[in-house]
């Protein structure tokens, strides 16, 4: 029995999106059809919109969703990526990219993260690339052979598990692959958006001493304190400005520098300054420069003198999702979640976009 379903479109970079509605095909072989249900708004999406990378166009948005399984196509194994039974009407998650498996970074450097053929949901793959329905911010979304699955346990609040969609895997790859949070260390985060907050919540879970948050606007910190994420909390956007923060953070270190500083904003110059908030032998982790926001001027000598660890990380796979997933019931248990999320309907994907983009809500998320 066909059916439609409505989608946002990027029609063209820096225009308004597009309500459309789609015929929902058949499960293709290997693959399913999920009913979505909350797709999140990610800062990477602003970016994608006034084409800040390069992806074909037209496409259905939203790389992050969560929604319930409606039909399997033919050959497809029943099972989630943790082995686990599927059937319809299961809550679900989905990484969003599919790695290639043959190109070097896959097939010798063992980095599917790196890989030069990716397929992402809601970024590159345009309305002719064989699925229309092949983004998020959606009422369907057609999953192909190779899409990593998660089922969520129903005790896990939806809404909850969709704050940290894209943030959460992002930061466990980041943290497991590139520079593990050891316990007792003391730890700063830059960047008070979701991936600062996954990072500061998954550094308190594996035992870190303190977390210190550094970021804004003022609100986002409080609503960060009032989920219990985070142990200490700077406005960097407050009176003083941002040496006015740093010093700050300098003290709450003891003035020796954190073991781990983790760069979550996204700004170029929060680089330069995150360097100087290492103590010596410390290590610094690069994860929010993930579109290129430029350039900035930062003085080596700070690495050599603190004689630094400096080490990128990108992206995530579908084990990081799996992985993220895996620890809900830990972060939902420590950490309010929900309180993060902001949910519009599929039809306000533009108030929501506008909101993100100024700071309004922390974590907007597209329901229907």
């Amino acid at each position: 029995m066909s059916r439609t379903a409505r989608a946002v479109v990027l029609e063209e970079f820096g225009a308004p999106l597009s309500l459309r509605t789609f015929e929902v095909p058949a499960a293709p072989a290997g693959g399913m059809v999920v009913a979505c249900r909350h797709g999140g708004v990610c800062g990477t999406d602003l970016h994608l919109a006034q084409g800040h990378l390069p992806i074909p166009v037209p496409l259905v948005l939203g790389h992050e969703g969560l929604g319930t399984v409606e039909e399997f196509g033919p050959g497809t194994a029943a099972r989630d990526a943790a082995g686990r039974e599927l059937r319809v009407g299961d809550t679900v998650m989905w990484a969003s990219s599919i790695a290639c498996g043959t190109c070097v970074p896959c097939r010798l450097h063992r980095e599917p993260t790196l890989c030069e053929n990716r397929r992402t949901y809601g970024v590159n793959r345009p309305l002719d690339g064989g699925s229309e329905l092949a983004g998020a911010w959606a009422e369907a979304i057609v999953l192909h052979e190779g899409a990593t699955v998660v089922r969520i346990d129903d005790a896990v609040d939806p809404l909850a598990a969709m704050a940290f969609a894209c943030a959460g895997p992002t930061v466990v790859h980041a943290l497991y692959e590139r520079r593990p949070v050891r316990v007792g260390e003391v730890v700063v985060v830059q960047g008070a958006g979701p991936v600062g907050l996954a990072a500061a919540a998954l550094a308190q879970l594996a035992g870190a001493a303190k977390v210190i948050v550094v970021g804004g606007p003022q609100g986002r910190l409080d609503l960060a304190a009032k989920a219990g994420i985070g142990d200490v909390h700077i406005d960097i956007t407050g009176p003083g400005g941002a040496a006015a923060a740093l010093e700050r953070v300098r003290e709450e270190t003891g003035g020796r520098g954190a073991d781990l500083v983790i760069e979550c904003a996204g700004v170029p110059v929060a680089v330069a300054q995150g360097l100087t908030l290492a103590r010596r032998g410390g290590s610094y982790l690069v994860i929010g420069q993930y579109t290129d926001a430029g350039d900035t001027l930062l003085n080596p000598h700070q690495i050599v003198y603190r004689q630094l660890d400096v080490v990128g990380s990108w992206a995530f796979t579908g084990a990081h999702l799996t992985e993220y997933v895996q620890l809900l019931p830990a972060l939902t248990a420590r950490f309010d979640l929900r309180s993060l999320v902001t949910s519009y309907p599929l039809a306000e994907h533009g108030t929501a976009l506008a909101d993100v983009a100024g700071g309004a809500t922390l974590k907007a998320v597209l329901s229907s």
